[in-house]
C-alpha cells in the first residue's frame, strides 16, 4: 500500500483522490510516520436493476392519513 505524508496529501487532496479512483488501490496517509486515516476507492456500485420502481408494491396503508388522530373532545388545549 501507498503511503503520503498528511502535508503532502493536502496539498494534492484532489490528485490523490483522482489516482484512488483510477487505480483502485488504497493510499495511507500518514503524520509522523503514524497512520492517520487510508483513502480506498468506494465499492463496486450494484447495477443489478433499474431504480425507478424499484420499491413498487412495498409500502402499506395503515390507515386514514388525512383525519385527525384525535378528536377535539381529547385534546387537552381545548379543555381549558
Amino acid at each position: 500500500m501507498e503511503t503520503i505524508a498528511i502535508s503532502k496529501f493536502k496539498a494534492t487532496c484532489l490528485a490523490v483522490l483522482e489516482k484512488v479512483r483510477k487505480t483502485h488501490k488504497p493510499i495511507l496517509v500518514t503524520r509522523f510516520g503514524k497512520p492517520v486515516a487510508e483513502v480506498v476507492p468506494p465499492r463496486a456500485a450494484d447495477h443489478s436493476g433499474p431504480w425507478l420502481g424499484s420499491m413498487a408494491g412495498t409500502g402499506r396503508i395503515r390507515g386514514d392519513i388525512i383525519a385527525p388522530a384525535l378528536t377535539e373532545s381529547s385534546w387537552e388545549v381545548l379543555k381549558r
